[in-house]
């Protein structure tokens, strides 16, 4: 038997041969798993255990995955959340990233896929851990412990994916980001030309960390991306 990763994944799919599909290709690659097959079901198991990671389907009964995911976020707000999804619309994604969702990968994948944007999503979540406690531009603070964002000493509440996007910003400031740039590292997902997802989230982030602000401080580079400028 192979040796186990130490990650112990949650997966909540309802319908039994895609769950038992991941649950065999995950411990195959050394992740320990557990299933849930409807929405409170999942929550009770996320009660009682410690997961690294969580998958879920959003057509799920008794609860559905955006509920299930809110639910989660109340309980640990840093446990990445992966939505496995047969809904492909823009705003299937939006609402999904807005009820804390970290990546969105649509049915039906490639395991290998699926398997490189869960070691990627681990990989940064861990990383963000080991940095520094504190990331600052002008009059911006975010605090990765606590994941607390103030700027002029105003709080400012983000969602998990608007809190990623700012923290790449952060951590790239003053240097021009592309879109496929934020799309490889925020989403962990090669750049889509017919979406406009990434103009949607940076207004999201630009109208709670800009708009009541004296200085702005994302900022357009026309033909080539976005910008997080810190004067000081």
């Amino acid at each position: 038997m192979p040796q186990m990763t130490g990650i112990n994944i949650l997966i909540v799919e309802d319908e039994q041969k895609i769950a038992d599909s991941l649950k065999q290709g995950l411990s195959e690659n050394r992740f320990y798993t557990q299933v849930a097959y409807d929405g409170l079901a999942g929550l009770r198991l996320f009660k009682h255990g410690a997961f690294d990671l969580v998958l879920l389907d959003i057509n799920l009964p008794e609860m559905n995955g955006y509920e299930l995911c809110k639910a989660i976020r109340n309980i640990d707000p840093k446990v990445p959340i992966m939505m496995l999804t047969a809904m492909s619309a823009l705003d299937d994604k939006v609402e999904g990233f807005d009820v804390g969702a970290d990546d969105y990968i649509i049915k039906p994948f490639d395991f290998r896929e699926l398997l490189v944007r869960i070691r990627a999503l681990l990989k940064r979540i861990h990383n963000m851990v080991l940095t520094g406690v504190q990331l600052k531009a002008d009059d911006l603070i975010m605090n990765l412990d606590t994941k607390e964002v103030i700027r002029n000493s105003k709080p400012i509440q983000l969602t998990a994916k608007e809190f990623q996007l700012l923290e790449y910003f952060l951590r790239n400031k003053n240097r021009v980001l592309s879109r496929a740039d934020i799309a490889l590292n925020v989403w962990d997902i090669d750049f889509d030309s017919g979406t406009n997802v990434i103009d949607v989230y940076v207004n999201y982030l630009r109208k709670k960390i800009d708009k009541n602000f004296e200085t702005p401080l994302i900022h357009t580079q026309v033909g080539m991306g976005y910008v997080l400028k810190d004067t000081r």
